[in-house]
């Protein structure tokens, strides 16, 4: 396509706001995925490491025990 001004490219051709809309949508659920992954991280940083130190056998410990 050939747009002869920044409106009608913002416009696209009367799509615009569900191409720009489908845009931000997808800004926006990335930028919460990554705040949780890092929100997550800090979470497991803070976990203290002295539970895994009482066990000698790591058979002892169910892999879905938390």
């Amino acid at each position: 396509m050939n747009w002869n001004s920044l409106g009608e490219f913002l416009q696209m051709g009367g799509y615009g706001l569900y191409v720009w809309g489908s845009f931000g949508m997808c800004a926006v659920v990335l930028a919460v995925e990554s705040w949780g992954i890092a929100q997550r991280r800090k979470a497991l940083r803070e976990l203290p490491l002295d539970d895994l130190d009482d066990r000698n056998d790591l058979n002892e410990r169910p892999l879905h025990e938390a």
